[in-house]
């Protein structure tokens, strides 16, 4: 079965909240994109044996960095930096993933 020719792919963008973090946390993540490797690092992180399909694990994620972002702001004693900074690099990693996986929007590409 084929999609139908009137159907218009779009771009994934990001949820309609922001990431709002400081500087610095931006930052740290920015610079673990270097050494992240996605079979490797999103595992351990995820705490599973395997890697999600490419997209699917954006919005747990989220949920994580939003749960560790909580405790920074209330500083509470169980906040984890490293979780922190790695939960970042994961979520960068895996927008631009997706990002590069969607097929040019044929107006930007006929430009």
């Amino acid at each position: 079965m084929t999609a139908p020719s009137n159907v218009i792919v779009f771009r994934p963008r990001p949820s309609l909240h922001g990431l709002r973090r400081p500087g610095t946390l931006i930052r740290a993540a920015r610079e673990g994109q270097a050494s992240w490797k996605r079979d490797r690092d999103l595992a351990r992180l995820l705490r599973s044996d395997g890697c999600p399909a490419l997209g699917a694990v954006l919005p747990r994620l989220r949920a994580e960095e939003d749960l560790q972002n909580d405790l920074r702001v209330t500083r509470a004693a169980e906040y984890d930096l490293k979780r922190h900074v790695a939960l970042m690099i994961a979520i960068l990693a895996e927008m631009r993933a997706a990002i590069a996986a969607c097929p040019p929007c044929p107006v930007a590409a006929a430009r």
